[in-house]
Formats: C-alpha cells, sequence, structure tokens
C-alpha cells in the first residue's frame, strides 16, 4: 500500500513537471519568437542596398539526385529572382532519371538571360563522401560569388527572396543565414504533424538564441543555408563534411563553434517546400536522419523515442485519472498549445492541433525507431541507392558539444 502511495506521488509529479516544463518553454518561444526579423514585415526600404559587383552577388548551389519531377520547377523559380544577380550552379548527382537532361533544358532556354546557370554532372562518388556534400563541394570550386547559398532540388523561391536574405544578411553583419522554410501541407495530420515536430524542436534549438554568441543553439536547413564565402573557406569547406548525413545542421553548429554570426529569419511564403506528405510521410524523411540527429548513437537514440512517447500518453493518463492530475495533464497540453500557437508565424498552424499531440508524437517515435533499426540492420544508412557504412558514419560524424 506504500509502494502504491509512492507510485501516485511520482506520477503526480512528473505530470506536473510536464506541464510546468512546457508552459515555461512556452511563455519563452511566445517572447522569443516574436523578436525573430520577418522579411514579409520589414520594408525593403531600411535594408541597405546590395553592393555594386561586376560578378554575382550570390552563388546558389543546387545538388539533385533523382529529382526530375521537381528540379525545373526549382531552377525557374531561381531564375525568376529579381533585385541581384545570381550564379546558379545545378550539379546533377549521379542521377539515374531525368534529372540532368531536365538541368540541361533548362540552361538551354535561359542561356541570355540576366543570372547565370551552369550545370555539372557527376557519375562518381568517390570514397569517404556521402553524395550531397561531394556534390556541393564541386559546386563551391566553381562557384565565384562572395556569398554562397545551399540549397535542394525540390525548393521553390519567391522572387525577392534571395534579394531581401542577402541584404538582411549584410544589415545584420550575419557571417551565416538561415531563411525557415514554408512547408506546403495539403491536410490536418500534415499541419498537426509539423507543428508537433517544431514544438518539439524548440527544447533543443531556441531559434531567437541562434544569434546569440554566448547561447548554444544553432541551426541550418538543407532548403536554405546561406553564408559568406570566404569564412565558410576558413571552416575547412566540404572537406570538413564529407561523411555527415546531416550536413546543414552541421554547417550551422561548426559557424557557431567557429565564433561566427549566424542569424534566422522568419519569411512565411518565401522559400516554400512540400516536405511532410501525408501524416506518416515524415516516418520516411527520417529513415536517414534520425539516427544521425543522434550522431549514430543508438541508446540515446532509442532513450529519446521512449521519452517521447511518455510525453504522449502521461497527460492523457493524467486527465483520465482526474483531480490535480487531470489540472497538471490539462496544462501541460495547455503549454504545447502556447508553444504551437508561438510558433504560428513559422508553421501558420493553429494551436487546436494540440488535440493531436499524442498520435503524432507516436509516429515521430516510430520513426526514430525505425530509422535506428533500419540503419543497425543495414550496416549503415541506405540513401539514394548507395550505402554508406555505419563505421565510417559514426568514426567522422562532428560531435555537437
Amino acid at each position: 500500500m506504500g509502494g502504491s502511495h509512492v507510485v501516485d506521488w511520482l506520477f503526480l509529479l512528473f505530470n506536473w513537471f510536464l506541464a510546468i516544463g512546457w508552459l515555461g518553454r512556452g511563455f519563452a518561444a511566445l517572447r522569443g519568437m516574436a523578436t525573430l526579423p520577418d522579411l514579409t514585415r520589414i520594408d525593403p526600404n531600411t535594408l541597405p542596398p546590395l553592393p555594386s559587383v561586376e560578378g554575382p552577388h550570390l552563388t546558389v548551389l543546387v545538388p539533385a539526385c533523382n529529382e526530375q519531377d521537381s528540379i525545373q520547377a526549382t531552377l525557374r523559380s531561381l531564375l525568376a529572382s529579381t533585385g541581384l544577380r545570381l550564379e546558379i550552379i545545378a550539379i546533377d548527382d549521379r542521377s539515374t532519371d531525368r534529372t540532368g537532361a531536365r538541368m540541361d533544358e533548362i540552361a538551354a532556354e535561359f542561356a541570355a538571360g540576366s543570372h547565370t546557370l551552369r550545370v555539372l554532372h557527376l557519375t562518381e562518388l568517390p570514397a569517404g563522401w556521402l553524395g550531397k556534400p561531394h556534390a556541393l563541394a564541386r559546386g563551391v570550386e566553381v562557384a565565384t560569388a562572395s556569398w554562397l547559398l545551399f540549397t535542394d532540388g525540390d525548393v521553390s523561391f519567391a522572387p525577392r527572396a534571395l534579394e531581401l536574405s542577402l541584404r538582411l544578411a549584410l544589415a545584420q553583419q550575419a557571417d551565416h543565414f538561415v531563411l525557415a522554410l514554408t512547408l506546403v501541407r495539403k491536410t490536418l495530420g500534415e499541419a498537426a504533424m509539423q507543428a508537433t515536430a517544431q514544438a518539439l524542436g524548440q527544447w533543443s534549438l531556441r531559434l531567437w538564441k541562434v544569434a546569440d554568441p554566448h547561447a548554444r543553439d544553432f541551426c541550418g536547413t538543407g532548403g536554405f543555408n546561406m553564408i559568406r564565402a570566404d569564412f565558410f573557406h576558413r571552416l575547412g569547406g566540404f572537406e570538413a563534411l564529407r561523411m555527415e548525413v546531416v550536413e546543414d545542421l552541421t554547417l550551422g553548429w561548426m559557424v557557431k563553434h567557429a565564433a561566427g554570426r549566424s542569424l534566422v529569419a522568419l519569411g512565411p511564403g518565401l522559400v516554400n517546400i512540400r516536405w511532410i506528405q501525408g501524416i506518416f510521410g515524415i516516418v520516411a524523411n527520417m529513415e536517414k536522419n534520425g539516427l544521425a540527429i543522434f550522431r549514430f548513437r543508438a541508446g540515446l537514440a532509442v532513450a529519446a523515442s521512449f521519452g517521447l512517447l511518455l510525453q504522449a500518453i502521461l497527460p492523457l493518463v493524467a486527465i483520465a485519472s482526474g483531480g490535480w492530475l487531470a489540472v497538471a495533464g490539462l496544462l501541460a497540453y495547455a503549454g504545447i498549445a502556447v508553444m504551437i500557437f508561438a510558433n504560428r508565424r513559422l508553421s501558420g498552424v493553429s494551436p487546436w492541433v494540440a488535440v493531436l499531440f499524442a498520435p503524432t508524437v507516436a509516429i515521430l517515435s516510430f520513426g526514430v525507431m525505425r530509422s535506428v533499426v533500419l540503419t543497425l540492420w543495414r550496416g549503415g544508412v541506405n540513401w539514394r541507392g548507395t550505402l554508406y557504412p555505419l563505421a565510417d558514419l559514426r568514426r567522422q560524424a562532428v560531435r555537437w558539444r
């Protein structure tokens, strides 16, 4: 009887801990997210003009492997950019479909435009490299602008997105600039999944703290990592990221670790990607990255997966139990709703989707576990037809410390 009483008290304390944690994080995000610059709300006349240069203001590097369905839309959107001159380098990374041919078609169509488009065709992957870092490295070798933008072959850009981003980066004297992507959604399930993933992400990454040199927070995204070319070369370029599965995040860590100035900005609708396709779409996306974000430490990934499940289940059990337990469970969900509301400029999702927190967390937990199991079973990460050995990935993974 005494043991049961202790368990009841521990259960009550844990749920109150969750409630206080979510409310604290939610209100911190409410204050912090409001401080992030939003390119759709900034008066362009308050930003400095771009400097006069003979060549391009910005080199955009677009690696693509078997992305024939999206690559032309990406390149067309870049070529429609206004307010600056671009050098676009499209890298066909060993594609077996018509990705390379479609790049060439766009290059021929826009040969006389105000921007330049160069296509590189890669047919081999050297030992000791992942595909995407290698493709980007080959592009950087021929880049000529003082700023580099690393993006993906399924991203679309609004006409002024790059001009405003570069002008804001210059105004803030940034070395590294991340423009938050707008995720294109088609269903309520996709919206709930996005809101949950971003709410959980705020526990380890406070976007408003990325610019703070005294904070540990760092950021990078594969769809929009913009960096000064000279600073990037001082970091070691992609040689330092040869076997990085999450090279975008690791680049953000390297900038912060080298005392560079990183800046994150919002810009709803400026840079768009259809990343989550269906409520279970994120599971496939996590196959490559799920274990990588834990630096290939399977035990840590499994523990995190069970921790996620506890966050999903325990507040519901508390609510069903009634009394002060129910209060704690309801306050935990209130904190989750506050966090989603704080992220509204980032996601555009209503805080009411907090009611779907439990099932979406369960799916995320499954995605992490699936990534762990598949990576261990295969002995590495199988991505775009290439198996990268787990031993090599672990040995060369940058430790985010």
